[in-house]
């Protein structure tokens, strides 16, 4: 009996460390319709585009900037990182997105699955991903 209960508080404490952890403040409404992303060449391929990609389905206009850009250049103004890892295969560990209102931080999006361990959840696409955080951190798209 003893052995079973260590046995199960040992699998319990190393499945709470399999977590996914995900942290949106979305940003307040605001007129324009007009996000500049701030680019990030450190950033695997593809992040960006899938970005650009779900603002414009929520009907914002994008504007891709150098990423030497100011946060001042544009009202709305965006920066991101993110990285992928290997676990059997290549997965979004983690993503941040930060959105600036007139150089203020407005709003921002973690995603976290650098401790998704044994989670099988991290293996998302991360495009689908994106779009989520996305749909999270503006949620009445433009104009709404």
């Amino acid at each position: 009996m003893i052995k079973r209960a260590v046995f199960l508080a040992l699998v319990a404490v190393s499945l709470s460390g399999c977590a996914i952890h995900q942290k949106v403040t979305p940003v307040e409404r605001f007129s324009g319709r007009q996000v500049c992303i701030v680019d990030n060449p450190a950033v695997k391929n593809g992040f960006l585009e899938a970005y650009r990609n779900a603002l414009i389905q929520k009907g914002y206009e994008v504007r891709v900037l150098p990423v030497s850009a100011s946060l001042i250049e544009c009202p709305i103004t965006s920066t991101y990182t993110a990285n992928w890892r290997w676990d059997l295969a290549m997965y979004m560990a983690y993503a941040e997105i930060k959105v600036y209102t007139e150089a203020k931080p407005s709003g921002q999006v973690i995603y976290d699955a650098l401790k998704g361990g044994a989670n099988m959840n991290k293996f998302i696409s991360a495009e689908k991903k994106i779009a989520e955080l996305v749909n999270q951190l503006f949620p009445g798209g433009a104009g709404s």
